[in-house]
């Protein structure tokens, strides 16, 4: 009876004991489940027991808050062009004749009627975009045209006056309403590329409108970005906190060396992101890497997830997202990252890469050079990427590619040195009277590169010679070969500057008659280079170098390519390897399979979000160029232009990215274990 009674009181005691342990969340069975060691709402305190947690979903910034300022602000304004041959007109009564005619009585114009009737003269709307992240000062391009009602029939050879540009909106009973102006504009006007043949039936109204390069000049405050917070999540302490977070990844330096971070709270929902001088060109990239910084998360925590991106950053489906989250930690990344590099997929390399360039490491350049110059879908974001890497390897890195065959990757590597650095001697550029920048490169003396995808058997080496011209951002031309020649017999004009020369002769004619001025002639070599120098000289604008180049190339007295704005793009399809590529790379390190590409892919980017190098400053309206793998080999251009055999049309849709799984989870887990070996 006793024993029964001892037995009945230690039942009760531990029943007791397992009670209390329930209340005080003692169970052993508890201290593992995470879910009951995390804080439910991010706005808590970081509990002391989670310093034994090991799984983690970690909350990031881009989780609670909204990047607003990477809008473009349309502008609008009236404006004046001169200079006109006889092309010009009197504007009809309107608003914009209304609004031009108080404007030069601001100005003190005298007789603005008379002026407005000379046929050298034409009132033009001036648009323009203000892009995000523009300082004050800093320049941008603009468009002009002519009203539908002009007598104005042509706006080449023309320069706009100065003109304000500000916010403006057509409300119905009251007119053309103006907002702030946030701008100015002037220059000369350069017209879209037009054969001889549509000048004379002057088609499509061509002639009626023109852009100038750079010449927006921006009044407005400096625009930054900002975040806002969700409703249900705003306050002072939130916004701090993310302020917080952001600046300690993010920081730089004053004029007197004191660490500033680049985020500030303002509001309970606002807070100011200023940008990080090495993503200046890559803004999107900045706002990717700060959506992905964590908000709260723990040493322990972060360890535990840098040990998944691990193992992510090695699957092509999951590589991307996996570099930036690895971007976004920082510093202590970079091995993770170097050693995604010895992978012998591409795409993982591609985006370790980059990662590893916007974390100031030079270790993923060769990638870098490698994806610029095999997979077009990768190109634009390589080179990007490149150029925020001031080291000795990337300019050597660069040059190599301004030696291709594909006209995008020449003209795309060149704009990334350019980028990286002006004064690099192989492509410093000369001052043309202040109208426009003059490239002249001797690729014909670099080292011919050991694999051009785009090459074709009797083609010449190192690409061959190319002129570059630029109908957007930076007036510029730029010469690939410093040897290029006109071929004779010639006759072309730059705006009043002739440029003839007789067949077989070794010389050519630049000259100038202007009533009024003294007549201007000079003999000098068939050298494009000469050429060029001496009729800017003569009075020659970028607009008329422009379109000689164009008129002499259709006439074909020039031997190599001309092309216009050949610029890498976004949002272009990539196809991953198959199953059996993808094993065979495991056993050979490299990728093998001539097989044909499956017609699914992963579309890498977005045509509308590319870095600022190579964005045109306007809203893309024109669907995404894709991979040149994209269609069937009998689609390929048969003139052998590298920048038209780049840019390939698909008809695959975005949901193919979701379907595009080829690679098998466990053929990477194979990978992981081979590369362990």
């Amino acid at each position: 009876m006793k024993n029964s009674v001892n037995l009945f009181i230690v039942v009760i005691m531990l029943t007791a004991g397992f009670t209390g342990c329930q209340k005080l969340n003692l169970n052993p069975e508890n201290w593992l489940n995470p879910a009951s060691l995390r804080s439910q709402s991010p706005d808590e305190e970081t509990s002391l027991i989670e310093e034994f947690e090991t799984k983690v979903e970690t909350p990031f910034i881009g989780e609670y808050t909204q990047i607003t300022g990477k809008n473009l602000i349309a502008l609008q304004g009236v404006g004046l062009v001169t200079g006109l041959k006889g092309t010009g007109g009197n504007p009809p009564p309107s608003v914009h004749r209304e609004a031009l005619l108080r404007e030069m009585r601001r100005r003190n114009v005298k007789n603005p009627n008379h002026i407005l009737r000379s046929p050298s003269t034409a009132l033009v709307i001036v648009k323009a975009y203000l892009p995000p992240l523009i300082r004050k000062g800093e320049t941008f391009d603009v468009e002009v045209y002519l009203p539908g009602n002009s007598e104005a029939t042509s706006l080449e050879g023309g320069w706009l006056m100065e003109s304000y540009l500000a916010e403006q909106a057509m409300i119905q009973g009251r007119g053309l309403l103006k907002g702030h102006i946030l701008a100015k504009a002037q220059g000369p006007i350069l017209i879209p590329p037009i054969s001889e043949e549509d000048r004379k039936k002057a088609t499509a109204g061509i002639l009626r409108r023109g852009r100038i390069l750079s010449g927006g000049i921006s009044m407005a405050d400096d625009r930054d970005l900002a975040l806002y917070l969700r409703n249900d999540f705003k306050s002072i302490r939130n916004a701090q906190r993310i302020a917080n977070r952001i600046g300690t990844r993010f920081h730089h330096f004053d004029k007197y060396g004191i660490e500033e971070p680049l985020a500030e709270a303002k509001t309970d929902k606002k807070v100011v992101l200023k940008l990080k001088p090495r993503y200046k060109h890559n803004d999107s990239r900045y706002l990717q890497v700060v959506r992905y910084i964590a908000f709260r998360e723990t040493d322990v925590a972060q360890r535990v997830r840098m040990q998944k991106l691990t193992e992510e950053i090695m699957m092509p489906d999951k590589a991307e997202r996996a570099s930036i989250q690895l971007e976004a930690i920082g510093k202590k990344s970079i091995p993770i990252l170097k050693a995604a590099l010895k992978s012998p997929l591409l795409e993982v390399r591609f985006h370790a890469a980059v990662a590893l360039a916007y974390l100031d490491d030079g270790s993923g350049l060769k990638a870098l050079a490698e994806a610029a110059r095999e997979e077009p879908a990768f190109r634009v974001y390589a080179l990007a990427a490149m150029s925020a890497v001031d080291e000795p390897e990337a300019h050597l890195y660069l040059r190599d590619l301004m030696s291709m065959t594909s006209a995008e990757t020449r003209y795309g590597a060149f704009r990334a040195l350019w980028t990286l650095d002006k004064n690099d001697p192989f492509i410093r550029g000369e001052n043309m009277n202040g109208q426009f920048l003059l490239h002249v490169l001797e690729t014909e003396l670099e080292t011919v590169a050991d694999h051009d995808p785009d090459a074709k058997e009797g083609t010449q080496k190192n690409g061959g010679s190319m002129i570059h011209i630029t109908h957007r951002k930076h007036p510029e031309v730029v010469l690939f070969g410093s040897k290029q020649e006109f071929r004779v017999p010639i006759a072309v004009r730059a705006g009043e500057v002739l440029i003839t020369g007789a067949p077989g002769t070794e010389e050519i004619t630049v000259s100038k008659y202007e009533v009024g001025e003294p007549d201007q002639r000079k003999r000098v070599s068939k050298n494009i280079a000469v050429v060029l120098r001496t009729a800017v000289d003569m009075g020659a604008s970028y607009p008329d170098i422009a379109q000689m180049i164009l008129q002499a190339h259709q006439q074909g007295n020039i031997d190599g390519q001309v092309e216009i704005d050949a610029l890498p793009e976004g949002g272009r399809m990539y196809y991953r390897p198959t199953e059996e590529d993808a094993l065979m790379a495991l056993k050979s390190g490299s990728m093998k399979s001539n097989k044909p590409k499956s017609k699914k892919g992963a579309r890498i980017g977005n045509q509308n979000v590319v870095p600022n190098i190579f964005h045109s400053g306007a809203p893309q309206t024109k669907t995404s160029k894709d991979s040149k793998y994209d269609l069937e080999d009998g689609d390929l251009d048969d003139n052998g232009k590298a920048s038209l055999a780049d840019y390939r049309k698909s008809e695959a849709s975005d949901d193919d990215e979701e379907d595009d799984k080829f690679i098998k989870q466990t053929t990477f887990q194979s990978l992981f274990r081979y590369f362990k070996k």
